[in-house]
């Protein structure tokens, strides 16, 4: 079953502790619904502008990636992002973002092939564009989950509520999570996002892994822990976080499943390509990364959390 995804497509330029890259291809979109791909056909809605290589959107076709989403806009530039990590890898500063044609004016293209599309990503972005995707399909999809980050809580808080009443399950990091609900407490600000709309909750804890919180039947929550893959060779973690979000909801558009179960499956797997796609800037490890390497290092990861 198909994935449709919208977030950016952009441009890069990156420093780690390994080396830098300039204007390397990147943003949510594509890092999310490249990493969907290894798992079931994905759709992409983003726009760039008329400063945008071809030779970016043939490498994104060589997956097999649906580009009629893709907007190409003549006068105007791609969204880029420039930042630094330090060298725990861990932390990263943003030197420069330019939104451009991703800016707060941004309403999607959606084609009307993807207008029925069942299970739907909104990968990091604004919740404005991502309502305005929403209420551009013809029926409610069977599964919506967000991603979001720090900047929209911060600068879109009401749309970004509004959000959260209309999506299935939501991921971020820890620290967003206590940013979104002002609560110390992670798991507790977990349980505060649930009662904000969603029906179960993604938080990302770094090189700790990730935990799944839902609501369950009764007062209860159901909690379920998945670790980060120990990973020996980190370049750049840019991407990662997306990587998870796509490769997480491709496994479950592939089974065309969202119960819990599967849903702690595919964090397993979307665990595992986010620890390739450190192991490279930019694309270059996922564009080199087959399917048996994925089968493998899960077979493995399997080994690592059974006792």
């Amino acid at each position: 079953m198909s994935l449709l995804v919208i977030g950016s497509a952009a441009f890069d330029s990156i420093q780690t502790p390994c080396g830098s890259r300039n204007r390397v291809i990147g943003g949510s979109g594509v890092y999310a619904a490249y990493a969907a791909s290894f798992f079931t056909p994905a759709r992409l809605v983003s726009v760039v502008g008329e400063d945008w290589p071809e030779a970016y959107t043939e490498r994104l076709h060589k997956r097999a990636i649906d580009l009629e989403g893709l907007e190409v806009r003549s006068g105007v530039q791609t969204l880029s992002w420039t930042g630094r990590y330090f060298e725990n890898l861990n932390e990263r500063e943003t030197l420069e973002i330019r939104l451009n044609v991703m800016g707060e004016e941004y309403r999607p293209l959606v084609p009307g092939p993807y207008r029925d599309s069942q299970f739907v990503l909104l990968a990091n972005g604004s919740p404005v564009s991502h309502l305005d995707l929403l209420s551009k399909m013809t029926a409610k999809p069977r599964l919506t989950v967000a991603d979001t980050m720090d900047f929209y809580i911060q600068n879109t808080p009401e749309p970004l509520r509004k959000l959260l009443r209309q999506i299935d399950g939501l991921i971020l990091n820890d620290s967003e999570a206590r940013l979104l609900t002002d609560e110390k407490n992670t798991i507790t600000a977990a349980r505060r996002i649930l009662d904000m709309g969603p029906a179960f909750v993604i938080v990302k804890k770094g090189e700790n892994g990730a935990f799944y919180i839902s609501k369950a039947q009764g007062a209860s929550a159901e909690i379920r822990l998945i670790p980060a893959f120990p990973s020996e060779k980190v370049i750049d973690p840019t991407g990662a976080g997306d990587s998870f979000a796509g490769a997480l909801m491709g496994a479950l558009a592939a089974k065309g499943k969202s119960d819990p179960e599967s849903i702690i499956a595919a964090m397993a797997r979307a665990t595992v390509v986010a620890s390739f796609n450190v192991e490279g800037f930019s694309l270059e490890r996922l564009e080199t990364l087959t399917g048996d390497e994925i089968e493998s290092r899960l077979s493995a990861f399997r080994t690592m959390i059974t006792f």
